[in-house]
């Protein structure tokens, strides 16, 4: 399932898992450690060549349980520190380094080989998994979009839904348009617009096309 930020990827995804029976992956989690870990470390993310030279560097484990989803970098658990709003505005200039990519597409693959799998992010339909035997494109509009991101970050003072719109509106811009894995629907991919949608409608619409597909 790919999509743009707010579209409701993620809780979408662990529902048709757990619907199914099948393990579930956040790719864009693996995205964000790794941009935790580089500001962490000082690492300048706008210098592609910085970034590049340290992203063979932390260790990455994803856990795969739709009820009790895991990430963690160098053994410490950082589902919490990767979705603050300063991992939120680096992550799309971090994702876009060629090498960064290939080291995260290369450890999603290999948890992907174990079959029975829901996948999420932004170039799995297209890049990651192309003969993927359903592919989601999941969108929504801007405003729907921000709404849901700024409600996910309402411990933030800060992230009011105009603000949250702007950087979302930045990060869809620097998504869409990176040289590597650009963020696009894939071919073949089923479009499903969750605007008017609840997650239960857009759950029960994914499933409808998996047991179609079986």
């Amino acid at each position: 399932m790919d999509g743009p930020s707010g579209s409701g990827k993620s809780s979408a995804s662990k529902g048709v898992a757990r619907a199914l029976g099948l393990r579930y992956l956040d790719t864009g989690a693996m995205y964000r450690a790794m941009t935790w870990w580089m500001l962490g470390h000082g690492v300048p993310v706008e210098d592609a060549a910085a970034v590049a030279a340290r992203a063979a560097d932390p260790v990455i484990v994803s856990g795969t349980d739709p009820d009790a989803p895991t990430i963690t970098v160098d053994g410490a658990d950082v589902s919490g520190p990767i979705r603050t709003r300063e991992v939120t505005n680096a992550v799309s200039a971090v994702s876009s380094v060629p090498a960064v990519r290939a080291r995260l597409v290369e450890l999603q693959r290999e948890i992907i080989g174990a079959g029975g799998i829901v996948v999420e992010g932004r170039d799995i339909g297209t890049v990651v998994i192309p003969d993927a035997q359903v592919k989601v494109y999941l969108t929504a509009s801007e405003e729907a979009r921000a709404v849901r991101r700024a409600k996910d970050l309402a411990a933030d003072p800060g992230a009011s839904v105009t603000v949250t719109r702007a950087e979302q509106a930045r990060r869809d811009r620097l998504d869409s348009t990176r040289t590597a894995s650009p963020l696009t629907r894939a071919g073949g991919a089923h479009e499903i617009d969750s605007t008017e949608l609840s997650l239960a409608e857009v759950i029960e619409a994914v499933v409808r096309l998996a047991k179609e597909h079986e």
